[in-house]
């Protein structure tokens, strides 16, 4: 985690009143060492007023334009629906402040180019609300993976799978808003993949349930992406399914596996399992909230005139092969990346 060698904190406003946002990063920033809320807004006052109650908001306002210009604001949260992204990115970028906005960034590479480059000529920071990499495990779990102690990387597998089959009207339902399972939960086994290998996909496969009940969204996944050098990753999310919440790392000496991979609570155990040539250890971490992390370190980041360690560069990346993911998915076709 990145420290703030500052002692002011960084004024935040929350950009739409989601049930994130409401559930978990209003909480995270407020626990933080190094942000405060000040302010939110909502497409109706009314909506805006009530959660700006609950979390003790002191401002709050009925549209989102008005949030934008209260010139206190240094960093806003955009928890806005998927096909809201880029417009509300852009115009905060405008608006001369720091962006964190919830994944996935974008619905396509286009746009992630935009917002990127919006965020580059305001110079302002812009990042992706992928809080499972601001834990410290993930930092070693790359360390054992790189330091060869495992061996040669042979291959990955990814799981990151719940059932919300039984929900009427969910918004991730809604294929015209940026819906289903790849946009929802797979970009995180996908980010991770590219995180923890430290590579592109050179090309993927998916094979997907698609689910007339549930608008036609993709509800299953199943994929595999093309690393160099012989390395695959399989990777299974989806929205109607058993649960799993796991990554393995395959060496041609041993194993890591990391439990809880994406998304856990404290004080669920946060741990890294090696298992090299029969030999197993089990690494423990301490059971911190990674909303919070996320927060300390775009914080830190800001407030101290630090890169981000994902840059522009990253985020487009990223979204290129989330975009190929589901092209291939809906084409049945294998892609390779250049093409996507």
């Amino acid at each position: 985690m990145e420290q703030v060698n500052n002692l002011r904190k960084l004024k935040w406003g929350i950009l739409g009143c989601a049930g994130i946002a409401d559930q978990h990063m209003i909480k995270a920033i407020q626990q933080s060492n190094s942000g405060e809320v000040i302010a939110i807004a909502s497409r109706t006052l009314e909506k805006a007023e009530l959660i700006a109650g609950k979390h003790g908001i002191p401002r709050f306002y009925g549209n989102y334009e008005q949030l934008l210009s209260d010139k206190e604001v240094e960093a806003v949260y955009i928890p806005l629906p998927n096909h809201l992204h880029c417009e509300w990115v852009v115009r905060t970028a405008a608006a001369g402040k720091h962006v964190l906005c919830e994944k996935p960034l974008a619905l396509n590479t286009a746009e992630a180019i935009d917002m990127v480059n919006a965020c580059h000529k305001a110079d302002v920071h812009l990042a992706e609300a992928y809080m499972y990499r601001h834990h410290p495990r993930y930092e070693r779990a790359k360390d054992i993976i790189h330091s060869g102690q495992i061996g040669e990387v042979r291959g990955m597998i990814g799981l990151f799978t719940f059932d919300l089959s039984g929900l009427q009207g969910d918004i991730r339902f809604r294929s015209d808003m940026g819906g289903g399972s790849i946009y929802d939960d797979g970009c995180y086994p996908i980010s991770a993949s590219r995180m923890l290998l430290r590579a592109e996909p050179e090309a993927v496969t998916t094979h997907s349930m698609f689910s007339p009940q549930h608008g036609h969204v993709d509800m299953m996944n199943t994929v595999l992406l093309e690393f160099p050098a012989g390395v695959g990753a399989m990777l299974q999310f989806g929205m109607w399914c058993d649960g799993r919440n796991e990554i393995q790392v395959l060496g041609s000496k041993g194993s890591l596996v990391i439990p809880n991979a994406f998304y856990y609570e404290p004080p669920a155990k946060t741990r890294i399992l090696v298992n090299v040539q029969g030999e197993k250890t089990e690494v423990q971490f301490e059971s911190i909230n990674h909303y919070v992390s996320q927060i300390e370190d775009f914080n830190s980041y800001v407030l101290n005139q630090h890169p981000l360690p994902y840059s522009g560069d990253d985020l487009i990346a990223n979204t290129r092969v989330i975009e190929a993911v589901l092209r291939s998915s809906k084409e049945r076709i294998r892609v390779q990346l250049g093409t996507a």
